[in-house]
């Protein structure tokens, strides 16, 4: 019978339930069982696709489409594998789903209530996962914190779901262990209170994981193990550690997948975290001994208020990292905000990095700041990788600087440019007359033929990047509805401008570049490569990428060294 761990937040967000689900779960994995993760969202959105990324972080995007929160790319990150439509939900799924089913009278006439019939939808969906994968163990993140009226049913579907399976269904609590500066103590009594609202609820933590800045001392453990109601070795400690994947190895040393498995009543089938370990090993050394290259990201979602949000690109500084420390490099990104670009000059924000990336976005805000940090690129030369919108307005700062088409733009920022090198196809024109914006747009895995004798194809041939080389045929996610305009095809590459991979289907452009003798680097995808960046298995374009930044130092990578 499949086993159940469910992973909850208390005092605060943002702590680090995901990445505590995610080690979780490797270690099971690692130990020999098929684990399968979900997350549990308590917004009413359908998905994560219309949210401003300012407000919920990045949206990540699946394979199969699915737009869902930034945690399920943790869990593909440390699990090595896709997850997908199956592992997300949010109540507006739910609720949507039971009011369908009352329409259609699927209830045969019954009072339909948030209990049984919201909290019977939301145990459905975690056993269709589980089933999907055949999973031994599920893993489930709920949102949010303990004790907020949006997520209240998943809580009392948790708690169902241990009564109908008694022995099979585990809670692991994750909470926020505050030092105050002025005390310089830690204090146990933001979770002491957190626990009892669980307790409230009919749930009793069987694991307890203490977020903190410092590592946990045994008075501390002792409190908790005392006032919370579970064994001193349950009480886990977890400190702030500035390389994330180190999580499931402090864990581990711990015993939290021995103490999970004891309770159980499961003996480990397998227990290798070998080539886990020598990863953060390899990271360690890079973040310490390795050379740093510069990196500006040109965006438009980095301030909410008077502070910065990493979250709006996360997938973004992920891959960075995956590929710098896979070459024994550090990444330094610098966050130059496109908006400031079109107050000032290119060159006045731009001068101090080796690199430029221009991310994803959506209208007309910041969008000349983005083209300024493009053109600046190429006639200065910088290496400029282009994601989506980023590869987009790189064609466009191409059109104006090489082909002087000085009114040449994306038709979503200027509908009546006499030169729209980026439109919309009719397909996408008839959804958003009809303002049908979620999930509507060129969604998930979508596969294109790479161009041999292209820096694509080399990235791709260099790091087992194809499905089938012999085809030049990759994969890259998708999310957009904007495209190249393949009338102007002629002319861009008359001008120099490479078309170094099309889709499959639709034959629509999917990679533009420049060769390396105009430019040392210029490549825009259409795709989202970040989205599929693993720290065991980085991605080819941002690993090439990470390249042609040190070979402007003349340095060789720290991987290759000795």
């Amino acid at each position: 019978m499949t086993r159940f761990i469910f992973v909850s937040g208390g005092v605060i967000s943002g702590i680090g339930k995901g990445i505590t689900s995610a080690s979780i779960a490797l270690l099971l994995q690692c130990a020999g069982f098929k684990v399968t993760p979900i997350k549990c969202e308590n917004y009413l959105n359908v998905d994560a696709g219309t949210i401003n990324p300012i407000e919920h972080g990045d949206p990540f995007l699946c394979d199969d489409g699915t737009e869902a929160d930034m945690d399920l790319g943790a869990y593909e990150k440390f699990l090595n594998k896709n997850v997908g439509r199956l592992n997300f939900m949010t109540i507006g799924q739910i609720y949507g789903t039971v009011i369908e089913r009352e329409r259609r009278f699927e209830y045969n006439g019954e009072d339909v209530e948030a209990i049984p019939h919201i909290t019977d939808e939301i145990q459905k969906r975690w056993m269709k996962a589980a089933q999907k994968d055949e999973a031994d163990i599920v893993v489930v993140e709920l949102g949010g914190t303990a004790g907020e009226y949006q997520n209240v049913f998943y809580y009392e579907a948790a708690r169902m779901l241990a009564l109908k399976n008694p022995g099979m269904v585990l809670h692991v609590h994750v909470g926020y262990m505050p030092t105050p500066a002025h005390l310089g103590e830690p204090k146990t009594k933001p979770i002491q209170l957190s626990v009892r609202t669980l307790n409230s609820m009919g749930i009793q933590p069987d694991i307890i994981v203490a977020r903190s800045e410092q590592a946990m001392d045994q008075r501390r453990k002792d409190r908790f193990a005392l006032f919370c109601n579970v064994h001193p070795n349950d009480v886990i400690s977890a400190p702030d550690s500035d390389i994330i994947y180190n999580v499931p190895l402090q864990l581990h040393k711990q015993h939290v997948d021995e103490r999970i498995l004891e309770k159980f009543h499961l003996e480990p089938k397998v227990s290798d975290l070998s080539s886990w370990q020598k990863m953060c090993k390899r990271i360690a050394h890079a973040k310490s001994e390795g050379d740093i290259v510069r990196i500006g990201i040109v965006g438009k979602y980095f301030t909410t208020g008077d502070y910065k949000l990493r979250d709006s690109y996360a997938a973004l500084f992920d891959a960075i990292d995956h590929a710098a420390w896979h070459e024994g490099l550090r990444a330094q990104t610098t966050w130059i905000d496109a908006e400031a670009i079109e107050k000032g000059k290119a060159e006045d924000y731009i001068r101090d990095v080796d690199g430029l990336i221009v991310p994803i976005g959506w209208g007309e805000r910041g969008v000349e700041g983005m083209v300024a940090a493009a053109r600046y690129a190429l006639n200065q030369k910088i290496p400029y990788l282009g994601l989506c919108y980023g590869m987009q307005l790189g064609v466009v700062a191409f059109a104006r600087e090489k082909l002087g088409w000085t009114d040449a733009n994306t038709v979503e920022v200027n509908p009546q440019t006499t030169h729209p090198v980026i439109h919309l196809i009719p397909s996408q024109e008839k959804l958003m007359k009809r303002r049908a914006y979620g999930g509507t747009m060129r969604l998930g895995a979508w596969e294109a033929i790479v161009k041999k004798d292209t820096a694509a194809w080399e990235a791709y041939h260099k790091h087992n990047g194809f499905i089938d080389e012999e085809k030049g045929l990759t994969s890259e996610r998708h999310r957009h509805r904007y495209e190249f305009n393949n009338e102007y095809v002629h002319e861009f590459e008359k001008a120099g401008l490479v078309i170094s991979a099309r889709s499959v289907v639709e034959n629509l452009v999917e990679i533009v570049e420049l060769p390396k003798e105009m430019h040392p680097f210029f490549l825009g995808t259409q795709g989202h490569p970040e989205y599929k960046s693993r720290p065991l298995k980085p991605h080819p374009i941002f690993i090439e990428y990470i390249r042609a930044l040190h070979a402007l130092h003349g340095l060789q990578p720290l991987a290759n060294k000795g």
